[in-house]
């Protein structure tokens, strides 16, 4: 797997490269172009609407409004009693939605940690600012400590010189230990070595006598502070570009460098994501400020 990330301006972008994530695009203005939560009682989705429709959840996308909901609610509870929430790992998209929907909200503040600066994966540490800038164990510094925070880093090591194994291979050994999708952060795979799995603290615990194997390689997973984490330096290239329409398959083959019939091929088979989201087409229309994300 690459990672690319490009900000396309005056229809220009810039990428960079990692192996454990996909690869993006950045939409900016251009010159050239005019912990996941589980509602199931009706009244807990009852009050999310109402919610939505008041405004405090105005502007979420629907496929959030519940999740979001519930996290609003936790941020509303370590507020009242000075104290903090930490929700489980989110995707980049129920994140950025749920930070949207706190920063409405008095007294309280979101902030993001997933091991390392540029996580896509991220808990929400959530409170008042004078708590998260305290100096007790409720703090954000006490919560994001390397060694005893709320995300800790799992070092799977293994041969895999002659059985490579790829950012799949990592996630569906940890799923098929029984655990949630949730419970896991970013995984960043480091060739025949291995790969770095960031997990909340009690699964890192587990991950580390439950996972032997990834395919039919042996492993070995200790648990290790976050200094020892090994994040690939962003690559940047910058290019232009002249499309004209900002259709996805336009904008993203140009970013991606590759032809347009094959672009469309991979939006059809759901490689590709605007925004985090699945669900784009071919004719979908990029806008400033969309990140489209390619996996593969």
């Amino acid at each position: 797997l690459r990672d690319c990330v490009a900000r396309l301006g005056d229809m220009s972008a810039a990428s960079r490269a990692c192996r454990a994530a996909p690869a993006l695009l950045r939409l900016a203005s251009s010159s050239h172009e005019p912990r996941r939560a589980r509602i199931v009682a009706r009244a807990a989705k009852g009050a999310a609407k109402r919610d939505a429709s008041s405004g405090l959840l105005s502007g979420v996308h629907p496929e959030s409004v519940a999740a979001v909901s519930a996290i609003a609610e936790r941020a509303q509870a370590a507020s009242e009693r000075w104290g903090t929430e930490v929700t489980e790992f989110l995707d980049p998209a129920l994140a950025a939605d749920a930070r949207v929907v706190i920063d409405r909200m008095a007294d309280c503040e979101a902030r993001p940690w997933g091991g390392y600066d540029r996580a896509e994966r991220v808990r929400l540490v959530i409170g008042r600012r004078e708590v998260l800038d305290g100096d007790d164990d409720d703090s954000f510094a006490a919560l994001t400590d390397a060694s005893n925070g709320c995300v800790a880093l799992l070092q799977v090591s293994g041969n895999f010189m002659f059985d490579a194994a790829d950012h799949r291979d990592f996630l569906g050994a940890a799923l098929g230990a029984g655990i949630e999708r949730d419970r896991l952060g970013d995984i960043l795979v480091q060739g025949e070595r291995g790969a770095q799995i960031l997990a909340t603290p009690p699964m890192a615990a587990f991950l580390s006598s439950a996972m032997t194997s990834v395919r039919k390689v042996p492993v070995a997973a200790t648990i290790a502070p976050l200094t020892d984490l090994r994040v690939p330096p962003p690559r940047v290239d910058t290019f232009a570009s002249v499309e004209k329409s900002m259709r996805l398959d336009a904008v993203a083959s140009a970013g991606f460098r590759m032809s347009r019939s094959k672009m469309s091929d991979l939006i059809a088979a759901g490689a590709v994501k605007v925004n985090w989201r699945e669900g784009a087409k071919p004719k979908t229309e990029c806008k400033s400020g969309d990140v489209i994300s390619l996996r593969g």
